[in-house]
């Protein structure tokens, strides 16, 4: 047997599913930055897993645009150029408003007590400058946005969007955060309407202003600065 994968085949899967998740994180938070090794013997240790479900991870992120491998230099955290930045953020004037409209048509008292919760909490934290929690709490409120479309495939597509948009940018403006969650609150309010039209206007408008507001992320001008 192997000695770096004495799980069987269905653990190896999971142990993989589980470290490939680890990493995304890790990528999309910026502690692995633009242009950085990725190396499998400190992953596997900072992971606490082999370097066998390293490596499937690996190809995984790779197919998924995360991770890029180049013959004789190894893996490293991809560098998007200007262009597939500014792709992402099309499809996601177009899908993201579409996503609203659905949700407004489709969605369950259970998602709008869990959108109004986080609208909530949100602007009581922003209030209180606790500003910690809410790259976390954002994710989860456009990915409950997501799900209440309706849409099994939608909602996959939009959330996969939000880690690779979350993953490129960085906030440009401070004191972004309590007009972002305004524009949440009203965004909820139509979804709790049933207002398509509207919800899909709002979200329209908060991209844009969201884009305003937002950086293209860099590579560190040091080579191999990455945390």
């Amino acid at each position: 047997m192997n000695g770096e994968g004495g799980a069987g085949n269905g653990g190896r899967r999971l142990s993989a599913q589980t470290v490939c998740s680890a990493i995304r994180d890790d990528i999309v938070s910026g502690y692995f930055a633009p242009g950085g090794r990725l190396t499998e013997e400190l992953l596997a240790k900072r992971y606490g897993v082999s370097r066998v479900p390293v490596r499937e991870a690996l190809r995984t992120l790779e197919s998924e645009g995360f991770v890029r491998t180049r013959k004789h230099a190894g893996a490293s955290v991809a560098e998007p150029s200007e262009q597939e930045a500014g792709d992402l953020l099309e499809i996601r004037a177009l899908l993201e408003p579409l996503g609203a409209a659905r949700a407004a048509e489709r969605r369950t008292e259970q998602h709008l007590r869990v959108l109004r919760g986080l609208v909530r909490l949100s602007q009581e934290r922003s209030q209180k400058g606790q500003f910690s929690d809410l790259p976390a709490l954002d994710g989860w409120f456009h990915q409950t946005l997501a799900q209440a479309s309706g849409s099994p495939g939608l909602a996959a597509l939009l959330i996969q969007l939000r880690q690779k948009i979350s993953w490129m940018y960085a906030v440009e403006l401070p004191g972004r955060s309590m007009a972002t969650w305004d524009e949440h609150g009203a965004i909820t309010d139509a979804v709790a309407r049933g207002d398509a039209e509207r919800a899909r206007r709002l979200t329209t408008a908060h991209i844009e202003r969201w884009a305003a507001a937002h950086r293209l992320r860099r590579a560190p001008s040091i080579p191999g600065a990455a945390g």
